[in-house]
């Protein structure tokens, strides 16, 4: 045991003496030729070698970027900053409110702590941004102490939403770990040993194997959380589930006309006949390109599912694996087809029967990035969605602060 928390001691130590001339070495490149050369140097970087830290949704460069843009007072990153700045979850008297058992109901009885977790993973994720953009070493402090205050209690999560909820929480707690571990110094040993032990033991578990019967939002965020856990915890053989679900997961999920007359079946699901499949689409029986298996569900939860897949295809992105690559076509159609109806386009008969539920959520900033800021594809529903409702908050689920984590930052 000495050992290993010797070498995390000079490790942290080597972060906390390089990591803010990296920084500064980044941001003096230039937004889009720093951009451009961090982008270069982590596709090349093979499967398998060392992690990049920080690097669950937001590497190095972004927050070096966004640290930039807002001292500089340039739009949108300082309203969005502002927005994250005056919400609750910036408070620096912020309690968290931790359960030791996690139950989280389908029905209409009260969950017990389902809430309270999502919130306080936000909040912890919200204070690591603030430390890395303001500098106020009292944010990091407060993001590390709600941190602890979950890792000290919770022993499990229950109830038949216990995987939906493990991942919206876990996938949260894991943006918040790594931008504080990898840029601070006060976060003791034994608590981090103690936080690490949480994930593995009471997250992990509910998560790793996804759930193939349930609606692909869960599947997709379950995979989220993964990523965001397995790149902090150093766990290759996780972070390799979590691609290899990505893989079979989003082309069940999202439709292309090249998938034939029907929907690719979920693996794993037994979900493989016409009659099947069009229930599980919520009786959709004509199927276009970026439908998606909730589309006729409600666009809410096709937009989670949106959210979910841009996640883990950026925290792959920063880590060498171009996940992105193989998906840009269904993504960018399926973006595209959501964001088209949510700004008022008339459903035809043919879907979902002339009615679409238009509640689709802050969940686009990531995606427009990649597919029209790196990749210079044509987004223009899309874009034209995310700009009329910049500053993209949070939802209070899994979703939190990305236009200005995202915007324009490649």
């Amino acid at each position: 045991m000495g050992s290993v928390r010797s070498v995390r001691f000079v490790r942290r130590a080597l972060v906390m003496m390089l990591g803010p001339l990296l920084v500064g070495v980044c941001a003096a490149c230039g937004g889009s030729g720093s951009g451009s050369a961090e982008g270069a140097t982590e596709r090349a970087r093979p499967t398998g070698q060392a992690f990049e830290h920080p690097g669950v949704l937001v590497s190095k460069g972004q927050l070096a970027r966004v640290r930039a843009h807002v001292a500089a007072r340039e739009q949108p990153w300082l309203k969005a900053f502002e927005q994250m700045r005056g919400s609750k979850y910036a408070a620096l008297d912020y309690q968290a409110k931790p359960y030791a058992v996690v139950e989280c109901p389908p029905d209409t009885r009260p969950g017990h702590g389902c809430v309270e977790e999502r919130e306080d993973a936000i909040a912890a994720y919200t204070q690591a941004l603030l430390w890395n953009i303001t500098g106020d070493r009292a944010h990091a402090k407060k993001a590390v102490q709600i941190m602890d205050a979950w890792s000290g209690v919770i022993t499990k999560h229950t109830e038949a939403n216990a995987g939906l909820q493990t991942a919206w929480a876990a996938s949260s707690w894991a943006r918040a770990a790594e931008a504080v571990r990898y840029t601070y110094d006060g976060w003791s040993d034994g608590e981090l040993l103690r936080f690490e032990r949480m994930l593995r033991t009471a997250y992990l578990p509910q998560v790793l194997n996804g759930s193939a019967d349930f609606n692909g939002n869960w599947d997709l965020v379950m995979a989220d959380a993964t990523m965001g856990m397995a790149v902090f915890l150093d766990d290759h053989e996780d972070f390799e589930k979590a691609v290899t679900h990505f893989r079979t997961r989003v082309p069940a999920y999202f439709y292309l006309k090249s998938d034939g007359p029907l929907p690719v079946s979920p693996k794993g699901s037994g979900i493989n006949t016409a009659a099947e499949l069009q229930k599980y689409w919520f009786g959709q029986k004509t199927f276009a390109d970026g439908l998606s298996q909730e589309s006729c569900r409600n666009f809410k939860h096709a937009s989670y599912s949106l959210a979910a897949t841009a996640h883990i295809a950026e925290t792959a992105w920063h880590q060498g694996v171009d996940l992105y690559g193989e998906v840009k076509d269904r993504l960018r159609a399926a973006f595209e087809f959501h964001s088209k109806y949510q700004l008022g386009a008339r459903a035809p008969g043919w879907l979902c029967g002339g009615k679409v539920q238009r509640d689709m959520g802050p969940d686009t900033e990531v995606g427009l990035n990649h597919l029209r800021d790196r990749l210079k594809l044509d987004l223009p529903e899309t874009a034209k969605y995310t700009e009329e409702r910049r500053p993209e908050g949070t939802d209070d689920l899994f979703v939190a602060w990305e236009t200005l984590t995202h915007a324009e930052n490649t």
